[in-house]
């Protein structure tokens, strides 16, 4: 019984719960990157260079047999992998760079200066006898 706890401290912890969490809307977000590049950002670039599907792109290095498929260099498939990467690169990069602005701001925010302790006070009253 006694592992079964150490686990359930283990797993409940916050930050093991919050990592959790991340892992999931990453994934999701992941997806939605996947998309954006797959079905809006790729057609309007392969339009452009002439109606090249990079997923297609391909170097047949030993022709189909009989006997056995065809041996491919799918470098096409590589690219969009690639421009799949730098997409939501950029998009973490903006996050973050906008959650950090955030905190700055509440960081700026000047913080009331702590009261005086007793011995501040004791020790101003004394120096302002002194002076005079």
């Amino acid at each position: 019984m006694k592992f079964l706890d150490e686990f359930k401290t283990f797993a409940m912890k916050g930050n093991m719960v919050d990592m959790a969490v991340g892992i999931i809307i990453g994934g999701a977000f992941g997806k939605i990157v996947s998309s954006l590049v797959a079905d809006i950002i790729m057609p309007p670039i392969g339009v452009l260079l002439g109606g090249v599907n990079f997923t297609d792109l391909a170097l047949t290095i030993k022709k189909a047999s009989d006997t056995a498929e065809a041996v491919t260099w799918n470098y096409g498939n590589f690219i969009q992998v690639a421009i799949d990467f730098l997409i939501i690169a950029f998009s973490v990069f903006l996050l973050v760079k906008a959650i950090n602005s955030l905190k700055k701001k509440e960081e700026e925010a000047p913080a009331p200066p702590p009261a005086p302790t007793k011995e501040q006070e004791l020790l101003t009253e004394i120096r302002d006898l002194l002076k005079k």
